[in-house]
């Protein structure tokens, strides 16, 4: 028996209201402004909706990172980022802060001082804001994409 394809219950609600697509892609601006590596910020976009679940985020960042130089062989890694050699220490700080800042209910302290000192390390305050923006501004869309069930290879 073949499962139907899933159809999304609405348009993503953040597409609805126009104030808030334009507040969503000010913090965008925000991010491409600050010096973060590009292919870390498409690393922890992955990461976050891995863990969250969220195919069109996968499926999204997927392409959006293969389009800005990713390798495959690198995005076939990052779920198990921690058992590969593939990574640089930035981009372990900087996907290890993910995985922490995305699952706040298991830890309530969950970014721990050592955390944010690893991170320090290799960031300056612009790009870790950008960083922790792109987790935030991940895990919105995870939700969002996930309340209203938005297939994978949906464009916006």
């Amino acid at each position: 028996m073949e499962k139907p394809i899933m159809q999304a219950r609405m348009t993503n609600p953040a597409m609805i209201l126009p104030d808030a697509t334009k507040g969503i892609q000010n913090i965008y601006k925000a991010i491409g402004q600050s010096g973060a590596d590009g292919k870390t910020l498409e690393l922890v976009h992955l990461r976050a909706s891995q863990i969250n679940g969220c195919s069109p985020c996968v499926f999204g960042g997927i392409k959006s990172a293969l389009k800005n130089g990713e390798t495959d062989e690198r995005l076939h890694q990052v779920a198990a980022w921690r058992d590969s050699d593939l990574f640089t220490a930035a981009e372990r700080a900087a996907l290890e802060m993910t995985e922490a800042a995305t699952r706040l209910a298991d830890n309530p302290n969950a970014v721990s001082d050592e955390m944010w000192a690893a991170a320090s390390e290799h960031f300056d305050e612009k790009q870790l804001s950008a960083v922790i923006l792109m987790i935030a501004l991940t895990n919105l869309f995870n939700r969002l994409n996930t309340t209203v069930r938005q297939p994978a290879g949906a464009t916006w």
